[in-house]
């Protein structure tokens, strides 16, 4: 969230954030309710003020006068309680709306209310000229009993799927390959739960707002995390870290969950929009500086275009727009690899920069150097996501005869050049 006082001295600049991330959030009531929150708080330091002051002049007071000040202290009383549940009330609308106002995005993400604003900044590598009739992943998968597509269904409803054989055996590769990478520069692997409660959610942004994209399991309170980003946020919430402890840099590997709500009819075939698949998610916690962050965010995406530089895939990255990015994004890269079957590029990772806004959330603070306790920057950004990389994995490197060429880095993972 943005900070009450920001809000109070930019209001047009919210306004104008709000307009081109297509939030719908009342700036004029949010600043009413802030104007009656704050004169119903100094209403009742006022109140508990005169209240005191007549407890304290009880004592030396004539008797007779003792009744008429014990009615007034609890008339002042009871004016207070009055005061404070209104208050209450008040400050739950107000926050309920401080929730829901978009951070302002930085001045070069493109200006439009969708992914047909996006702006490609960058594009590596070749696709791939093939010599015979390319088959899609599903194809591949099929004719090489790779996965389960089928039955699986049976068990788990629709967007399920069982890897096997070899290419279950290609996921954990991948997967062990970029924690290798990641830990070699520098990142805490972790591996955290998906489930998460209701105010993870609430912190990362993702609440209020998003709730029918998470499955709910209502009995415990819980949900299922689509995402390592949301146990990785409340990690440290509460806590007032140290500068020496900045930057806290995490790569969280977890399973993760999403109802795709909203997604019927959109690549319903094969392993491109699934329910349930497995992320190693890049994560940054460090200093309130811009320039630091920045910094950060060119690292972590260079970390993922490292990787799909690894696996010798075909991408471009992607300047998301402002009503692309969400409501908590100060910026944000996407990068797409290349889908031979789709003839096109698909989004496989993600760069995001938050600044404060979801520390605010979390109540993640550190110490300066002068001792100042200040709300830290965060960032994340998808390292691998599975099984989506394998789509383009599997079919920009296929053969002829239906094998699919291993790129060089993983060869030796998997004992071998051919999947």
């Amino acid at each position: 969230m943005l900070s009450l006082n920001f809000i109070r001295e930019n209001p047009d600049v919210v306004r104008t954030a709000a307009e081109q991330k297509n939030a719908a959030i009342d700036i004029e009531r949010l600043l009413e309710l802030d104007g009656e929150v704050r004169e119903l708080k100094s209403r009742i330091d006022e109140l508990r003020r005169q209240r005191n002051e007549i407890s304290a002049s009880f004592k030396t007071a004539d008797p007779a006068e003792r009744p008429a000040l014990g009615a007034k202290a609890k008339a002042f009383g009871a004016e207070a309680a009055e005061a404070e549940a209104a208050l209450a009330e008040k400050s739950e609308a107000l926050n309920g709306l401080l929730l829901r106002v978009p951070n302002i995005p930085w001045d070069g993400a493109p200006v439009g209310r969708d992914e047909s604003a996006n702006v490609v900044i960058r594009t590596e590598g070749t696709p791939p000229e093939f010599g015979f009739e390319p088959r899609d992943h599903v194809a591949l998968v099929e004719m090489n009993d790779w996965a389960d597509l089928g039955r699986i269904t049976q068990v788990a409803g629709s967007r399920q799927y069982c890897l096997k054989g070899r290419l279950a055996l290609l996921e954990q590769a991948l997967m062990f390959h970029a924690q290798q990478r990641l830990a070699a520069d520098g990142f805490t692997l972790m591996t955290v739960p998906a489930l998460a409660k209701p105010q993870a959610f609430v912190a990362t942004g993702h609440f209020p707002g998003h709730e029918e994209e998470a499955y709910q399991i209502e009995k415990d309170d819980l949900y299922l995390a689509g995402t390592g980003e949301i146990a990785l946020t409340s990690l440290h919430s509460g806590e007032i870290l140290e500068a020496s402890q900045l930057p806290i840099l995490y790569a969280g590997y977890s399973p993760c969950f999403r109802r795709e709500a909203g997604s019927a009819g959109r690549d319903v075939r094969g392993l491109l929009r699934v329910h349930q698949f497995y992320k190693l998610e890049q994560y940054v916690i460090c200093e309130d500086d811009p320039e630091v962050s920045a910094e950060w965010h060119r690292r972590l995406l260079a970390n993922a275009e490292a990787l799909l530089k690894d696996l010798e895939i075909p991408y471009q990255v992607v300047e998301t727009s402002t009503g692309d990015m969400g409501l908590g994004k100060f910026r944000m890269n996407d990068i797409e690899s290349w889908v031979p079957s789709l003839g096109k590029y698909r989004e496989t990772h993600s760069c995001s920069t938050l600044h404060d806004w979801q520390a605010r959330r979390a109540n993640l603070r550190w110490r300066d150097g002068e001792r100042k306790v200040r709300f830290a920057h965060t960032l994340n950004n998808t390292a691998l996501a599975s099984p989506r990389i394998l789509v383009p994995l599997l079919e920009n490197h296929q053969q002829a005869d239906g094998r699919v060429r291993l790129p060089k880095a993983l060869q030796a993972l998997m004992g071998g050049e051919y999947l």
